[in-house]
């Protein structure tokens, strides 16, 4: 039996490895052989035989590299997503500094505006229909469709107009003066005509504003005059019209100007998603030293795992009067083992650092320090 084994040094040169991400880097051509020769004394050479050649070294050092750099970007990715979609996917983001941006938090945040009526890019329309004498039923679905309006998609129904008078023409203020002397200012702000024995004096704008909803709250429990049901745009009024004639007025939005804002199908090349977000491979020369200790690490516990699946191919050698038990699941036990814990140990670090854990620490800094200087004493100054 002819197993190769490792003759005890090498020399890279580009093309040795199966991708070549990291061939024409000076660092890793350097690297590359101190690596193989690392791994292959850490496996037991020149005392053991090391039935691994150079080229599996060198793929298991590119291996490590990249985990590395993927273990890293998936990290910076997590942490920078919601700064990044939208922004063209030719960036190289591997070595770009991140800066936050409330954009997509704006974007996402004019979808609340919509239905709250107060923003958003969603137009609201406005419609009307004509009550009938003893209706009660009108079938929104069918105006939308109908000739004069031809809208495709369906709308959705999103105010109606169907109460007393404004809460405004009801407003009494306890305050308020009956002389002459605010007349004036009065029917500047168009209050004069509302009430003709009770003048409004200028409160706050909030006081006002909680009057007239406490007013138009009152309205909705309690009167019975001016009511309506919605379901599935289909409007039931209250009471019975009892003249034909009468507008109705609502406010609604077309369904496909929702799905349209929310589906952007522009040709513009932009980040989505995490993956057609603009990292690439590490430089590897850019790599400090605490980043290659981790590479180095891992590349042994790859090379373990390849030992490992090379020995389980003959799991008994043959010598003379005996036969000897290679440690192939050994190998590969422990290569997974340490695998793990190296991942969990740099994916523990990178957690640390994230933009959260670094602001939490920092307040908690803040909190410590201004304790601390709490208890100094002033100083106290004699003149």
């Amino acid at each position: 039996m002819n197993i190769p084994i490792y003759p005890g040094s090498s020399s890279f040169f580009p093309g040795n490895t199966p991708f070549g991400f990291y061939d024409n880097d000076y660092d890793f051509q350097v690297d590359a052989d101190k690596v193989a020769t690392f791994c292959a004394r850490r496996l037991g050479y020149p005392i053991m035989d090391v039935e691994l050649q150079d080229i599996n070294f060198y793929t298991a050092f590119e291996e490590a590299i990249t985990t590395y750099g993927n273990e890293l970007y998936a990290f910076q990715l997590r942490d920078n997503l919601l700064n990044v979609v939208n922004t063209s996917t030719s960036s190289n983001l591997s070595t770009a500094l991140i800066t936050p941006s409330l954009a997509n938090i704006v974007r996402m945040s004019q979808q609340y505006g919509v239905e709250a009526g107060v923003g958003g890019n969603v137009t609201w329309y406005s419609g009307s229909i004509t009550t009938t004498a003893s209706i009660q039923d009108y079938d929104l679905n069918a105006w939308a469709t109908s000739t004069s309006q031809s809208i495709t998609g369906g709308i959705e129904i999103k105010r109606i107009f169907h109460y007393g008078p404004p809460a405004v023409t009801r407003f009494y203020d306890p305050y308020a003066g009956t002389g002459l002397g605010t007349q004036n200012l009065m029917d500047s702000f168009g209050f004069g005509a509302y009430s003709p024995s009770v003048n409004f004096v200028l409160m706050p704008v909030n006081y006002d504003m909680q009057v007239i909803q406490a007013i138009e709250f009152n309205d909705t429990v309690r009167k019975s005059a001016y009511s309506f049901e919605l379901i599935n745009n289909k409007l039931r009024i209250f009471p019975i019209p009892d003249q034909t004639g009468v507008n109705i007025y609502f406010q609604y939005i077309k369904l496909q100007d929702r799905l349209d804002s929310i589906v952007n199908t522009g040709s513009a090349a932009v980040i989505t998603n995490p993956s057609n977000a603009g990292y690439q491979n590490p430089t590897y020369t850019r790599i400090n030293s605490i980043g290659r200790q981790w590479i180095f690490e891992y590349t042994l516990a790859l090379c373990k795992e390849i030992l490992g699946y090379i020995r389980g191919k003959y799991t008994q050698v043959p010598i003379p009067g005996a036969e000897v038990t290679l440690n192939q699941s050994d190998l590969i036990s422990a290569a997974t083992a340490e695998k793990t814990a190296l991942l969990e140990r740099l994916r523990l670090f990178l957690d640390d650092t994230s933009n959260q854990k670094l602001l939490e620490r920092k307040a908690a800094e803040t909190v410590a320090r201004q304790s601390e200087l709490g208890q100094a004493p002033m100083t106290i100054y004699i003149g």
